[in-house]
């Protein structure tokens, strides 16, 4: 069966995969990068436009490297979880620093950067530079899950399992394996989605063991969405935005304007500066301190 899958997801693929630009031929492996790190838990259509700015600002690793790490944080707007700028900046430095601009092809120097898990090495490797990579993310892990052992859905964390039946789907051949590890992924975005897969036009439905035994429920811990309404990641998200939108240091006065609750800005904030994200400022004429993005 493996084969007859991987030929069926790829004839699908080359005819039903979506237009988007870090796919697309002569894409620098800098671009492909980036895309890699604003993609995480975030949705494609939020990443468009972000993308194309950052590469127009910044198109190579020496370009961000030179700027200060808050102008990363700056340039990341509203896409949330925003440590993975400063990650991607302080990769863009190591590639700048240790790799000679270029960004690194082998797994080990691409887990050496900050910010580059298994995940967005395999993937870097693979949609990047065309390798054989074992490219395991929740849509995959869903696919795989649902055709070979009849799972309605993945659990929280990747096992040894998942790796070890994904890397025995994996064509040998490097470019066919590249392929295959972007056609899985987009059928399981558009098609064997998480809550309304379209079996109806599944390329593979009649190959699928979660199908043929009839769609049993999700086996194992509830699957909650994250809620985002009231929580220190939304006060974050606000205090952040006023540091954005500053180029001076924000007062006091000016957070709690953005996020009234004192006890909860006052938390949030010192995490952010935990973080690295956000650096307290001390006036030289002794008046109150104030906040701004790292220099």
């Amino acid at each position: 069966m493996p084969d007859e899958l991987i030929t069926r997801v790829v004839a699908w693929y080359d005819t039903n995969a979506r237009d988007l630009p870090w796919r697309r031929p002569g894409t620098s492996a800098w671009a492909v990068m980036v895309s890699e790190f604003m993609l995480q838990q975030t949705p494609v259509e939020r990443v468009r436009e972000p993308w194309a700015r950052w590469l127009e600002r910044w198109p190579t690793p020496a370009d961000l490297a030179a700027s200060p790490s808050g102008e990363a944080v700056r340039a990341w707007g509203r896409l949330g979880y925003p440590r993975r700028a400063l990650r991607l900046h302080g990769a863009a430095v190591a590639i700048t620093e240790r790799f000679g601009g270029e960004v690194p092809e082998t797994s080990a120097d691409l887990l050496s950067l900050p910010g580059v898990g298994s995940y967005t090495a395999a993937a870097i490797a693979s949609f990047a530079f065309g390798q054989r990579a074992v490219v395991l993310d929740t849509n995959v892990r869903r696919v795989l899950g649902r055709v070979t052992v009849g799972q309605a859905h993945p659990g929280t964390a990747v096992t040894r399992a998942e790796t070890e039946a994904a890397d025995a789907y994996a064509p040998v051949e490097p470019a066919r394996a590249a392929k295959w590890a972007v056609a899985s992924m987009e059928l399981g975005a558009l098609v064997c989605t998480a809550r309304a897969p379209h079996c109806d036009v599944c390329p593979v439905s009649d190959l699928c063991a979660w199908r043929t035994a009839g769609y049993p429920a999700h086996v194992g811990p509830p699957r909650r969405g994250q809620s985002y309404e009231g929580t220190d990641r939304q006060c974050r998200g606000a205090l952040l935005a006023v540091l954005r939108g500053s180029v001076e240091p924000v007062g006091a006065d000016e957070l709690a304007a953005a996020w009234p609750e004192a006890v909860q800005r006052e938390r949030a904030l010192a995490s952010l500066v935990d973080d690295g994200l956000v650096v307290r400022v001390e006036p030289v004429d002794g008046s109150e301190p104030r906040w701004s993005l790292p220099g």
